[in-house]
């Protein structure tokens, strides 16, 4: 998969907590986090393929291979410059209650998201995500009020931000999270527009399981380091593009 440029000026205000060490993760904040990532979060994020079901009709991608190369570029290429970069930071700024550079990262996801329908997803999936804390009890977070404010909407990495940090756990496992649970919709996009098996999924998960930490790791140095650097994955963002008006589709994106 070759990969697209943003131009938009990102994340100039934020700073990165990648300096310090981490602290250890409390099991009820592993435990919240596996409820973060679980594909049984009812933000609809089964319901995207992200442009892999126009890369299976435009048959770049057709079997078990192409899907687990697929799946490595776009976490390599697009997830670890762009949205886990976006999370680390905004991760940060939660936890030191900086709404404003909450925004302005809010503002530049949704600038930069390439196509149409990409920007719905991350707008849908964000709002979504903001009901659900606002209605799995607990108490109230000041910081909840703020970003459902974000105009147009909360995008879905600064909302999984804020879900995150309020778990108490480390930036990142936080980013890990993010990741799996990516990876865990993505497969199952992938098992039913190939088509594939449970097994075949299975083993694309872990390949693409396994490639995560350093994903995470390199988005880590980015937020802290280089700011400006942004994914580039223009086939990505042809191919969304061109799912806009496919004939036949499973999935939202």
């Amino acid at each position: 998969m070759t990969t697209s440029t943003n131009t938009a000026t990102p994340m100039t205000t934020a700073t990165a907590s990648t300096g310090t060490e981490d602290p250890p993760l409390a099991p009820h904040a592993l435990l919240q986090l596996i409820w973060l990532a679980s594909p049984a979060l009812p933000v609809g994020g089964f319901s995207y393929s992200e442009a892999l079901e126009a890369a299976v009709d435009s048959g770049r991608v057709g079997n078990e291979a192409d899907a687990t190369r697929w799946l490595l570029d776009q976490l390599e290429l697009a997830l670890a410059r762009s949205e886990l970069p976006v999370l680390a930071r905004a991760f940060d700024a939660w936890r030191r209650d900086d709404a404003e550079v909450a925004g302005a990262l809010n503002d530049w996801v949704l600038a930069t998201r390439e196509s149409r329908e990409l920007r719905a997803q991350t707008e849908q999936m964000g709002r979504s995500l903001v009901e659900w804390l606002k209605n799995r009890g607990g108490a109230p977070d000041p910081r909840l009020a703020r970003l459902a404010a974000f105009a147009p909407a909360p995008s879905w990495p600064v909302a999984f931000a804020l879900a995150a940090a309020q778990t108490g756990a480390p930036a990142r496992e936080a980013l890990l999270a993010f990741a799996f649970g990516w990876s865990e919709n993505m497969v199952q996009a992938a098992i039913k527009a190939v088509p594939l098996g449970q097994s075949a999924g299975q083993r694309i998960l872990a390949a693409v399981a396994a490639a995560i930490p350093a994903a995470v790791e390199s988005a880590r140095q980015r937020a802290s380091a280089d700011p400006g650097r942004q994914a580039f994955a223009p086939m990505l963002a042809i191919l969304s593009a061109q799912h806009e008006t496919q004939y036949s589709r499973l999935f939202r994106s």
